[in-house]
């Protein structure tokens, strides 16, 4: 089969890869119909260090079941499937709680140790397939590959982001960062009835769309006359949750900047640093800090519904379709910002 490998900062391949096998009895093996090129996935694209041998990469996608072990029992042949970016059992402690990425067995996708390739291939083993794979019932239409993709990670991450924030009716909210998670943390806040929906990014075309997603208002503004122009469109006192969803610390020292007092910072970006300050202007405000690596495997259930029947269309921020040959096209596209997100069709 083809697979795409990544063998430093800026180099991507598409290569001949062996095709996946059955190798526990839980597992299962997917025929890939969409992947796509993530945010997160531009961080390796940066920054990744030489590896002669290459890594593969991708980690969201979905697919028809080729294959099963002899251990499952919730998925079959000829299943389509959503498979979340983390594999989880579904029985540990902390997937009851529906803490899926931090399952006691889990692990995530690109990961020798645990034995795992990329999602941006013809085919997929997947570990652990009874807790990790969420089957769609009936006949899938084509048309909804875009919004069912967006569940296997951002539009996951985005509610997850509200979520945790405690977003509820009339809340003001500020989302930091228009990316396809940002603008599907604005869909989610609309979903959960916040009032007003301040989106900071600086890309017309995203915004745009943020703004048909439920933003209210658009901050094109970074640094400090970013938080003042949020503070002028909150009488001062700034907004009482934030949804950061980029990873980099002047996104965070934003966030901080512009939370209420007795605020909640919720981050999604994946962070890309390693100190943020927590001092005074921090603490001074009663500000609480949560967030962290969606467990989409616990939202799939609740969102999916709404996608199949149109209700909602979050896989709008697809803005891009490519052949899988064409992946490291891809990449140049989200990085140079020509490209909001790319679905993959291998």
């Amino acid at each position: 089969m083809r697979a795409t490998y990544i063998f430093g900062a800026g180099d991507v391949r598409v290569l001949d890869a062996p095709d996946p096998k059955i190798l526990q009895p839980t597992d299962a093996i997917v025929r890939v119909t969409r992947a796509c090129i993530c945010g997160s996935d531009l961080h390796p694209y940066h920054s990744l260090l030489a590896k002669p041998g290459g890594q593969t990469i991708g980690h969201e996608f979905i697919g028809v079941v080729e294959d099963v072990g002899v251990d499952v029992t919730t998925v079959r042949k000829g299943d389509f499937v959503i498979a979340p970016f983390a594999i989880s059992d579904g029985t540990c402690e902390f997937c009851r709680e529906g803490l899926q990425t931090s399952c006691e067995h889990g692990g995530f996708w690109n990961d020798a140790a645990f034995g795992t390739a990329g999602a941006q291939a013809e085919a997929v083993r997947v570990p652990l397939a009874d807790g990790t794979l969420v089957m769609v019932p009936g006949t899938v239409d084509e048309a909804l590959y875009p919004g069912l993709l967006t569940l296997s990670d951002v539009y996951g991450t985005g509610w997850h982001a509200a979520v945790r924030a405690g977003v509820t009716t009339g809340d003001a909210v500020a989302v930091v960062g228009d990316g396809a998670v940002g603008l599907l943390a604005v869909l989610s806040a609309k979903q959960l009835g916040a009032e007003q929906i301040i989106l900071m990014g600086r890309h017309e075309a995203r915004t745009d769309l943020g703004r048909e997603f439920g933003a209210t208002d658009v901050v094109a503004e970074r640094g400090e006359k970013g938080i003042a122009k949020v503070l002028e469109l909150t009488g001062g006192r700034g907004v009482r949750k934030v949804l950061e969803a980029v990873g980099h610390l002047p996104a965070y020292e934003q966030a901080v900047g512009i939370v209420r007092a007795g605020g909640v910072i919720s981050r999604v970006g994946v962070p890309q640093y390693d100190q943020g300050s927590i001092g005074w202007p921090f603490f001074g405000k009663n500000t609480t800090l949560t967030g962290g690596p969606a467990p989409v495997r616990a939202y799939i259930g609740q969102l999916m519904p709404a996608v199949l029947d149109g209700a909602v269309q979050p896989g709008r921020v697809f803005d891009r379709e490519i052949g899988l040959e064409e992946v490291p096209d891809g990449y140049l596209a989200m990085n140079d910002r020509t490209a909001l997100k790319v679905m993959v069709r291998p």
